[in-house]
C-alpha cells in the first residue's frame, strides 16, 4: 500500500482579530431603536398608549400580539 500526504497549496487567509468599535456602533444603534420601535407596536400600541388612531395597527399586529404573549383583548 502506498502512503500519500496531502499539500497545501495555497495560503491560509487571515481574519482580523477584532472589528473596530465604529464599524458596529451605528449598526447596533440602528437595530436598537428598530426593536424598540417594532415592540411598541406589536405590545403597546392600543388604547391609551396610542400614537395611531384607529384599530388598523392593533388589526395587523394582532397575531403577532398572541405569539409574543402580549395581551390583547
Amino acid at each position: 500500500m502506498a502512503q500519500y500526504a496531502v499539500q497545501p497549496t495555497s495560503t491560509p487567509t487571515t481574519v482580523p482579530a477584532k472589528l473596530p468599535i465604529g464599524a458596529i456602533a451605528p449598526w447596533a444603534v440602528f437595530f436598537g431603536i428598530l426593536m424598540l420601535v417594532l415592540l411598541y407596536f406589536i405590545g403597546a400600541e392600543q388604547g391609551a398608549t396610542s400614537l395611531v388612531s384607529g384599530a388598523n395597527v392593533h388589526e395587523w399586529v394582532h397575531d403577532g400580539r398572541h405569539l409574543l404573549g402580549f395581551p390583547c383583548h
